[in-house]
């Protein structure tokens, strides 16, 4: 057989690795419930006309093409989606007659971008999304209810603190042109790659290919250094001289999120002015998420407010959302190892097997366990005791149970603990039951 050539950009994770992703995604789906958004599922392809009109995402986009299709038989209108709110808003015109509305979804799924490999950086990865969109006009509580859920979920996971830190598109547009800016949409472009390239470079910029004095792109640089745990940015913004009407806008909605998300998550909301989104169908709310103490890794949850994105030309249906990038998350804390795995295996008994012939006696107390939910495994040979203890230390399971007619026991093979056990009532410790993520943090703390 060739040697197998690793595809980068493509993860696959150990199975205790995937016992992390699983715990991010099964937390991901109760919280979501817990709020009430409904689950969808969308195809994986989209027009490409559709696709390609939202933000700088063109080179980034796979082509779906059958490999021995002829020039006439290719089809070079479909690619696969690169995100998971342009296929919502799709789905949301196909179906609009029958969705109540506003409508709430949850979306967990896998997307694709052809982006060069890198830390936190994939070409095929899972996003978990959700979105509250309705008919016309949506009410402005949502884009406080977004940082809220999302804080939520964050501080539900066995991960490093998170800060969901918000923006308003309004109060950096209304504050760009108020300082002369012709084209708001390069300023935003270049007040966006601050964490990647540094204010010099960024002033540069906005001088070069903005076409701002380098007063008003200074100006810039001071509002995008204003960020606070309240709705003390309002002031600090208004002492920057700057009048516009968009400004007081972005400022007042700006101010009615950081407060009502407060209100609930302390704490876990911040207002952060450098924040601004390259996608261009935002248009009020935006937000990123950082964990504390791992800032260099990028936003791991990204999202905002979208008043246009869905329109049939008749009907317009605005939105707010936000979407936790999974993959990255998990691949931070694997790599950066931020998490421990109790174990790797589902199993917390290994049933063991006197011999060949007695088997079925095994089997029967491992249907009587999983009959209660307790995942367990038989013995693959009927070895001496002390083999079959070994197998299932190897694979991290806790018990290891002994079947006898004079009465079964099971032994706790950490502790070397044994007692006899009926199979029809025992019960592991709850702690035991199934495999548990921890963050190094609380593995260490006594």
């Amino acid at each position: 057989m060739a040697k197998v050539t690793k595809l980068s950009g493509f993860p696959e994770w150990l199975p205790d690795g995937r016992i992390a992703e699983l715990t991010v995604l099964d937390t991901a789906r109760r919280i979501f419930e817990l709020h009430g958004f409904a689950s969808i599922e969308t195809r994986s392809v989209e027009p490409l006309e559709q696709m390609l009109r939202k933000g700088e995402i063109d080179k980034e986009v796979y082509l779906l093409r059958r490999l021995q299709a002829s020039e006439g038989e290719a089809d070079p209108g479909l690619g696969l989606h690169f995100d998971l709110t342009v296929p919502f808003a799709r789905y949301v015109l196909e179906n609009a007659g029958h969705l109540e509305f506003p409508f709430r979804r949850y979306q967990i799924q896998k997307v694709w971008r052809g982006e060069r490999p890198q830390d936190g950086r994939f070409r095929e990865f899972t996003q978990a999304d959700i979105d509250v969109v309705d008919r016309d006009t949506l009410a402005f509580h949502h884009d406080a209810e977004m940082a809220v859920v999302m804080a939520t979920l964050l501080a539900e996971l066995p991960i490093p603190r998170a800060i969901v830190q918000v923006n308003n598109r309004k109060l950096a547009e209304g504050f760009f042109s108020g300082v002369g800016a012709d084209d708001t949409a390069a300023v935003l472009r270049n007040v966006d790659k601050l964490d990647k390239i540094g204010p010099a470079k960024v002033t540069d910029l906005l001088v070069s290919d903005a076409g701002l004095t380098p007063a008003a792109a200074q100006a810039c640089l001071q509002l995008a250094s204003i960020r606070t745990t309240d709705t003390s940015f309002v002031e600090q913004v208004r002492a920057l001289g700057v009048r516009n009407d968009l400004l007081e806008e972005g400022l007042d909605e700006l101010a009615r999120v950081v407060a009502a998300a407060n209100a609930v998550v302390p704490g876990a909301v911040v207002a952060d002015l450098k924040i601004a989104r390259g996608l261009d169908y935002y248009t009020g709310t935006v937000y990123e998420t950082q964990l504390v103490g791992h800032e260099n890794v990028g936003s791991i949850a990204s999202g905002g407010r979208y008043d246009s994105l869905a329109s049939d030309g008749r009907q317009t249906y605005p939105g707010v959302g936000i979407s936790l990038g999974v993959t990255r998350l998990v691949s931070v804390l694997l790599g950066r190892d931020l998490v421990s795995v109790s174990r790797s295996v589902p199993s917390a008994v290994l049933v063991a097997v006197i011999d060949e012939e007695q088997r079925v006696a095994s089997e029967a107390v491992a249907t009587s366990l999983r009959a209660r939910g307790i995942p367990c495994e038989v013995a693959p040979k009927a070895d001496k005791f002390g083999k079959q203890i070994r197998h299932a230390d190897r694979r991290g399971i806790p018990f290891v149970w002994f079947p006898d007619a004079g009465g079964d026991s099971v032994k706790d093979i950490r502790s070397g603990d044994q007692a006899s056990a009926d199979p029809s009532t025992w019960n592991p410790p709850a702690a035991d039951l199934h495999p548990t993520v921890m963050t190094v943090a609380q593995e260490e703390s006594p």
